[in-house]
């Protein structure tokens, strides 16, 4: 049975919780798309989001950010 994951283990990694979940879950997603499905208690190691956040804590994952003057933001006009 593989071991319990804490969030201390991704601070060094990641700046908040948030961006953890977000990388994470855009890799799970992969994964699941690409990968056939099994069945069976066996086959938990093999879930996607535990592949996901062994490649996060493994450092096989990497993210960028846009800058400030990268982001676009809708404008109202009056």
């Amino acid at each position: 049975m593989p071991s319990p994951y804490c969030v201390d283990d991704f601070k060094e990694k990641f700046d908040s919780l948030y961006r953890l979940v977000i990388v994470s879950s855009a890799r799970a997603i992969h994964l699941a798309k690409n990968e056939p499905r099994g069945f069976g208690s066996a086959l938990r190691s093999q879930k996607p989001t535990i592949k996901a956040l062994e490649e996060v804590l493994g450092g096989k994952l990497s993210y960028i950010t846009a800058g400030e003057e990268e982001e676009t933001f809708a404008e109202y006009e009056d």
